[in-house]
């Protein structure tokens, strides 16, 4: 069976590693097992390594490493060309990922997120909430 192609918004690849007895633990066993391969692109991965310096979540730079190699490994890289035709954003930083889910001709955005979800019925591609 070929593999799903998702998009993963920040919050949600957060919430799957940063909790791995959570509600996406699914989505972590998912991207392991192959069922599920997460697209990166140079932008979306920069944001996640930014948020993932953020002071509130406490993590050493040996915890950031590990957090990284438990996801990185498993994503197919996507080069985005630009311009890529996608619908406005209110959030500067969500246009990355609709860009990534054109580009690497996803199967799926997965997000959290209510301004990404409230995109869906513009969006090409299906966007969907991780729970």
């Amino acid at each position: 069976m070929t593999p799903a192609r998702w998009v993963l918004d920040t919050n949600v690849i957060l919430s799957a590693l940063l909790f791995p007895s959570g509600r996406l633990t699914w989505l972590r066993d998912a991207w392991r097992s192959g069922t599920v391969v997460p697209l990166a692109s140079r932008e979306t991965t920069t944001e996640l390594i930014r948020v993932l310096h953020y002071p509130r979540f406490g993590l050493t730079t040996s915890q950031r490493e590990d957090l990284l190699a438990d996801y990185l490994p498993y994503c197919e890289s996507v080069t985005v060309p630009q311009p890529v035709t996608i619908p406005q954003c209110r959030d500067p930083f969500d246009r990355p990922f609709l860009e990534l889910a054109v580009a690497g001709r996803a199967d799926a955005l997965v997000t959290g997120v209510k301004d990404l979800l409230a995109l869906a019925q513009a969006f090409p591609i299906p966007i969907l909430s991780p729970t």
